[in-house]
């Protein structure tokens, strides 16, 4: 059985830096892309960051000069490092494993979740 578990979420002030990390147990990710979604209060989960298996990135837009992706394959995990942070990063940040190796956007790429982890930033 494949788990999925976010960690690391928190209240934090506009500016602020935070990690985030996903383990994954049940299945190794070498093989699979990874990506971070996020969804705030009333609206839809949005993408934020993607790993591959060989490790290039895809960020969205509005975290790219400000969130880094990266993974441990020997760990099993994969992190976000989050600075800068905003007042409407705040958000549920979710982890999920891909059917696929390279990075995505589309949730419906992602095979795997985790059960969120909240980010709140305050201004």
């Amino acid at each position: 059985q494949v788990q999925v578990v976010e960690s690391g979420g928190g209240l934090v002030q506009a500016g602020d830096s935070l990690s985030l990390s996903c383990a994954v147990s049940g299945r190794t990710i070498s093989a699979s892309a990874m990506g971070w979604f996020r969804q705030a209060p009333g609206m839809e989960r949005e993408f934020v960051a993607s790993i591959s298996w060989s490790g290039g990135t895809f960020r969205a837009d509005s975290v790219r000069d400000r969130f880094t992706i990266s993974r441990d394959n020997a760990q099993n995990t994969m992190s976000l490092q989050m600075r800068s942070l905003k007042p409407e990063d705040t958000a549920v940040y979710f982890c999920a494993l891909s059917r696929r190796g390279s990075v995505s956007g589309n949730a419906a790429d992602y095979e795997f979740w985790g059960q969120g982890t909240q980010v709140t930033v305050s201004s």
